[in-house]
């Protein structure tokens, strides 16, 4: 099971955007909680501690527990989207969905590559991930930060598949079973190129001999006035 987080929320009465710039600038973010069995419910998140869970999750698919004044109860959930200002970077809305301990629900998890390819170690390919996040349904005491798949065997033209990885206890991959995941691809043309054509340049530079400037500059040209001769 992936670790659980707490998180300090508040309700909110009052909705639209003038109310979530107010709470903007008193340094909390407007948030919404869906719950599977009840309405939506509006909520403000005091805005440095917002900051330090994100920090603290860094990227995983985790749990976490909101916790309100006044209220016992504490209301499991998961971060579904959240929107930042692209100038400021500050956080703008939350989206939060509630999940029940007894009950599947379904949620996007980080793919994470292990191990270093057979095909990149030793016949110079280059890996290629097709698939950031795989759809996923499960309980929540068996939700897995990330599904990590080992490339360790991967040569070069072949590709893991939703329908070829690892099973993994409580988890239902929901993506098609033909939908790649993370291939090894010979490198492109280009790239290639590139890499010889550096390796090249080293060499000449190492061997101490210049025959030709493999870089000429071009100066511009400056207009002769009437009468000038060429020296």
């Amino acid at each position: 099971m992936s670790q659980k987080f707490k998180l300090n929320v508040a309700d909110r009465a009052q909705t639209g955007r003038s109310a979530s710039r107010r709470l903007r600038k008193a340094n909390r973010v407007p948030a919404i909680l869906y719950g599977k069995h009840t309405k939506p419910e509006s909520l403000s998140i005091e805005g440095p501690e917002f900051t330090r869970l994100v920090k603290s999750v860094g990227g995983r698919a985790v749990l976490i527990e909101l916790e309100r004044a006044g209220k016992a109860e504490k209301a499991l959930s998961f971060l579904q989207e959240v929107q930042r200002d692209p100038i400021t970077d500050k956080y703008l809305h939350v989206d939060l969905q509630e999940v029940k301990a007894d009950e599947k629900f379904e949620i996007r998890v980080p793919v994470r590559v292990v191990g270093e390819s057979f095909g990149v170690k030793n016949q110079s390919g280059v890996l290629e991930m097709a698939s950031q996040v795989l759809r996923i349904r499960v309980l929540p005491k068996d939700l897995p930060e990330a599904i990590a798949v080992d490339v360790t065997d991967l040569k070069v033209g072949e590709t893991f598949k939703v329908g070829s990885l690892k099973a993994i206890p409580g988890v239902d991959f929901l993506d098609p079973k033909g939908q790649p995941v993370v291939s090894c691809v010979e490198p492109v043309a280009e790239i290639v190129q590139e890499a010889a054509a550096a390796k090249d340049l080293v060499a000449f530079h190492g061997s101490g001999r210049m025959t030709s400037n493999p870089f000429p500059l071009r100066l511009p040209s400056i207009p002769r006035r009437q009468g000038e001769r060429n020296l």
